[in-house]
């Protein structure tokens, strides 16, 4: 059976970048450097003004974005050392267990930094806004596979166009990440062909070279045309965000006052497997719920990345073989599998449906059609008249030196203003699509 080899899997050649960066500089490797190059980038500072769960909030309590992306980056860094110390005798000798756990932590960094304003709402808006449009002419003369990527708009697609293309060295090897980073990134390494129902694929048509690039460098195994299997390791960050979402989620309904503490407790206890000693003390001396709620998701959380650790090993062949099919939480104890899928699903009965998120998020469609009428309407038009009406010359200038040029395709005219919506915090995106509204403000 064909597998993958780890030492090609860690491979620290970096995209577009052909000097030697394999050499240890004192207190950096080059996954180090990754993580650096994600951390200072301003995409990725943008996070901490975008939805992770609840628009808009005032609670400073709640998390964002960026919050979210920390605290999954700290689970990703538990579980690649938990595993670069268990298979340190099967891994490269230059490789220690600090670099995979740097490695898995970066690319949970990045997981979620394409993701638009309004989180998982933005996504559906900008779908749903190209769909109420096929039959106007805005996709006419673009291929099939083109139009697809529009009318799925994926915030996967996204991260890996902005982290491959736009930031630092724009579209000439973005943050030049190493390849190891890179293939750990990648979730869903497919283009919109397997995207399936979910819609879900981790590709533009824009990025396929540098999809395959990333997928030859490390040696992922071919599932068909522009599909590969995952990175071993990308399996560590779906459950870092997995184990984050699932509990973070119940803090955040509770902090909002959406949950009950005793059904979060419950929920927590179950993935713990056991009360903290310390929980019952904390209950006699009326400590806060807060904190006696942080005592008992560090638990939970514990014994999540421990079990994950351990299963990724036990199906380590499966996983280098590309054959795994089941996530790392599912085979973990079934009752810490019951545990995250209870968090999950009262998070979609209860927070999800939540009245005043489900407003906003109504808001949010409002926002991103006035933003996408201006800025795609502006692309049309320069796109096939070769100039711009006044009102357009003007949303272009918002675009600057990523103006697109009428020469360029359709396709490359509108990814450059997705790029620009997009990248948008919610808080610009709402007051830029006000005043395009004609809420003037003088200043």
């Amino acid at each position: 059976m064909t597998q993958m080899r780890w030492d090609q899997l860690l491979s620290p050649r970096r995209l577009h970048d052909q000097r030697p960066d394999n050499t240890r500089e004192i207190g950096r490797t080059p996954f180090h450097k990754d993580h650096d190059r994600i951390v200072f980038s301003g995409s990725f500072r943008r996070l901490g003004r975008k939805t992770q769960v609840h628009p808009l909030t005032e609670n400073d309590h709640i998390h964002t974005r960026l919050t979210h992306s920390l605290e999954v980056g700290c689970v990703g860094r538990s579980l690649g050392m938990i595993v670069g110390e268990l298979l340190h005798d099967r891994l490269p000798e230059w490789i220690t267990p600090a670099d995979l756990g740097v490695i898995v932590q970066t690319a949970c960094l990045g997981h979620d930094i394409g993701n638009p304003p309004f989180g998982h709402a933005g996504e559906y808006a900008i779908r749903d806004w190209f769909r109420r449009g096929q039959g106007s002419g805005l996709l006419d003369g673009l291929s099939e596979a083109e139009r697809e990527d529009l009318l799925t708009y994926e915030g996967n697609a996204q991260g890996f166009r902005v982290i491959t293309q736009i930031e630092y060295n724009q579209f000439n090897g973005g943050m030049r990440l190493s390849a190891a980073t890179l293939g750990t990134l990648l979730k869903y390494p497919w283009t919109v062909r397997y995207g399936g129902r979910a819609g879900k694929f981790g590709c533009y048509q824009s990025e396929q070279a540098l999809l395959k690039e990333v997928a030859e460098a490390v040696g992922l195994l071919p599932q068909g045309d522009q599909r590969w299997c995952r990175h071993p390791l990308a399996w560590l960050v779906e459950a870092a965000d997995d184990i984050c979402y699932a509990l973070l989620d119940l803090e955040d309904g509770l902090e909002m006052g959406i949950l009950r503490y005793e059904e979060v407790v419950e929920i927590l206890r179950q993935i713990a497997g056991e009360f903290p000693p310390e929980y019952e003390e904390m209950q006699n001396r009326q400590v806060s719920q807060r904190r006696r709620i942080a005592l008992l998701r560090g638990a939970a959380m514990e014994r999540a990345v421990n079990e994950v650790g351990a299963v990724f090993v036990q199906h380590e062949q499966a996983l280098l073989s590309g054959t795994l099919k089941d996530d790392l939480l599912e085979l973990c104890h079934p009752d810490l599998g019951w545990g995250v899928q209870a968090a999950k699903q009262l998070a979609r009965e209860r927070i999800f449906q939540n009245e005043r998120k489900a407003k906003l998020e109504i808001g949010a469609y409002t926002t991103l059609g006035i933003l996408l009428e201006a800025f795609i309407g502006a692309a049309h038009e320069l796109h096939h008249t070769g100039q711009s009406s006044f009102k357009h010359q003007r949303v272009l200038a918002l675009i600057g030196e990523n103006t697109p040029l009428p020469s360029w395709s359709l396709y490359d005219s509108y990814r450059r203003m997705l790029d620009f919506i997009g990248g948008m915090t919610d808080h610009y995106a709402v007051d830029l699509a006000q005043e395009m509204g004609g809420r003037l403000r003088g200043d």
